[in-house]
């Protein structure tokens, strides 16, 4: 599952969710800080793990 980052409008936390496709596409993320939903969601890196060839 996907790692989405998030920057909190109210308290300015930036935390992190792992959430599959259809929890993001919701939009109902709320701040493990302070509750609120206003959130903001942040441009990040990823990692792609692939099978090695040995």
């Amino acid at each position: 599952m996907p790692l989405y980052e998030y920057e909190c409008q109210n308290c300015k936390k930036v935390f992190t969710e792992v959430l599959t496709l259809k929890e993001h596409e919701k939009g109902e993320i709320a701040c493990p800080s302070c509750g609120s939903k206003e959130v903001r969601q942040l441009i990040s890196s990823f990692i792609a793990h692939t099978a090695s060839k040995t």
